[in-house]
């Protein structure tokens, strides 16, 4: 398993086919919550869904495309964080995240997404990290915010959302302000 530590109780590992039983599991627990802000929920109803998710973010993985990673809490996974994209002509990446309700007000996403962040500019030489989340979506655009991002405008009608057509608040970190906020 190829995992990173990002304290003493949270690592990112790099998905593998044996979590795709256990983000089911989340799924199945909490299938309505996660559909607020995420399409594919309603869309995944057996462990099938997942390997199918895991083989294709292990491909793009491979093909220097993206990085998919499970969050794991005190030895738990709990949730998803990736690069949803890395774009090596632009020098940016797109980060995204979801979490399970039981394991928010730890913390989690947001030392997941700094560590994401760390990586992008240090070892992908990255200028440029994304996030873009639901206007309505407070925790997720809190994320962006307590780590320094800018909120760089907002994408009318973005994304149909099981049936809801939502904005997207955009946000953007650069590398020079990242070594600003971080020092």
């Amino acid at each position: 398993m190829f995992v990173m530590e990002v304290d003493d109780n949270l690592d990112l590992a790099l998905v593998e086919p044996k979590f795709a039983q256990l983000y089911l599991d989340i799924v199945v627990c909490e299938r309505d919550y996660l559909s607020q802000w995420l399409a594919w929920p309603i869309l995944a109803h057996d462990e099938a869904f997942f390997l199918g998710f895991i083989q294709r973010s292990l491909h793009d993985y491979a093909e220097g495309k993206s990085m998919t990673c499970a969050m794991i809490w005190q030895g738990k996974v709990v949730g998803n964080t990736s690069f949803n994209t890395i774009n090596r002509s632009l020098k940016k990446v797109e980060i995204g995240y979801w979490l399970s309700a039981e394991y928010q007000g730890n913390g989690i996403v947001t030392k997941s997404v700094a560590k994401l962040i760390e990586i992008a500019f240090l070892e992908l030489a990255m200028e440029k990290v994304e996030i873009s989340a639901a206007i309505e979506n407070e925790a997720s655009r809190g994320v962006a915010e307590r780590l320094g991002f800018v909120h760089e405008g907002t994408i009318t009608r973005s994304e149909n959302l099981n049936g809801r057509i939502i904005d997207h608040a955009v946000y953007g970190l650069s590398r020079t302000a990242w070594a600003l906020h971080r020092h």
